[in-house]
């Protein structure tokens, strides 16, 4: 069984509870950052305000809605704080504007008494913040959770048919290139609907600041979070398991240069890895066909052709450098599926 919201992407209708049900703090959290610290915690007044608002966008012809709650830990918090916030988007499924709930939790917080609490109510989509698969990694991360708890989560959720979502990080403490990858395959074997991938920055205020400033932390560059990410993206892709994000979503505190002290932030760093990506298949098309110096035309389907560009033309500027190319294009072909290429 699978839930139509696993099929269809859904028009998200984003409810940001800050920290709610956390019970400790990660050493790379700083959730005001994160979500934005202007963002006070949602009040239940102001949920009808603002679902509302978000469903003028939607279009007629988007389905499914989905109400979702981020930000937190939603199974950690208080059973009645949980039916009172499910209550209130249920109003909207009954009404028939809304046709399911997501939300995000700790693997910690899934057993059969949090789902019973659940069953009652539309909730299609869970994401499981396991961030490793790495027991040491979660330990140096603060997480006091472990990579079987991740395994019996996603079994239980299974159980019930939700649809499940995995956020895995790379770049902690202790990680590295190798361990990432373990996790992805691991991530695999779980056999998610689809998974986010976020690359470890560090943010002011954070735990993290402090092994940072002390030389006790080195994280991962830009260069370095945007090949890693790409590698696990490949898997994931192979294997065919939907990557929904790559990189933390942009906010205007993430932009703020005093919020991430250091790390592989970028407000496009999904663009930048896809980029990358079209990089490498134009690179071992260019080693099988030749390039003939002058000019270079490179045919993509239409939704690719800034993947292909690379932010700021990147691509096309290295293409030039590295083969001396007076010009290179790149034009639109509709017959091409969004990962193919061809070269003219």
């Amino acid at each position: 069984i699978q839930h139509p919201a696993s099929r269809n992407r859904p028009f998200i209708i984003p409810i940001f509870i800050p920290h709610a049900g956390c019970p400790h703090q990660c050493v790379f959290c700083n959730q005001r950052s994160i979500t934005g610290s202007k963002k006070k915690n949602m009040k239940p007044d102001q949920f009808c305000i603002q679902t509302r608002e978000f469903l003028k966008y939607k279009k007629a012809d988007r389905t499914p809605v989905q109400i979702a709650f981020f930000g937190g830990n939603f199974l950690g918090l208080k059973e009645k704080e949980i039916k009172s916030w499910l209550e209130l988007a249920n109003d909207f499924i009954h009404r028939g504007e809304v046709d399911s709930i997501r939300f995000s939790t700790r693997p910690d917080t899934i057993d059969s008494r949090r789902l019973d609490t659940i069953e009652n109510y539309p909730v299609s989509t869970v994401e499981l913040g396991i961030q490793s698969m790495d027991d040491q990694i979660l330990a140096l991360a603060g997480r006091e959770q472990s990579a079987s708890d991740s395994v019996r989560a996603v079994q239980r959720l299974k159980e019930r048919h939700f649809s499940i979502g995995l956020q895995m990080m790379v770049g902690l403490p202790g990680d590295d290139e190798s361990r990432s990858l373990m996790t992805a395959g691991r991530i695999v074997d779980l056999r998610p609907d689809f998974v986010r991938i976020y690359p470890t920055v560090v943010l002011k205020n954070s735990r993290l600041a402090e092994f940072y400033k002390k030389g006790d932390y080195t994280p991962l560059s830009l260069e370095e979070g945007v090949t890693l990410v790409k590698k696990i993206y490949l898997r994931f892709e192979k294997e065919n398991i939907n990557v929904i994000r790559m990189g933390l979503q942009a906010s205007e505190d993430l932009e703020d240069e005093s919020t991430v002290l250091a790390g592989p932030y970028h407000p496009a760093f999904g663009h930048l890895v896809h980029s990358e990506i079209f990089w490498d298949k134009v690179l071992t098309k260019i080693e099988l066909t030749g390039c003939d110096k002058g000019s270079l035309t490179i045919f993509v389907n239409p939704r690719s052709i800034s993947k292909m560009r690379g932010i700021n033309n990147s691509n096309i500027k290295k293409l030039r450098n590295k083969f001396q190319l007076d010009s290179v294009a790149v034009m639109p072909d509709l017959s091409l599926g969004e990962d193919d290429l061809r070269l003219v």
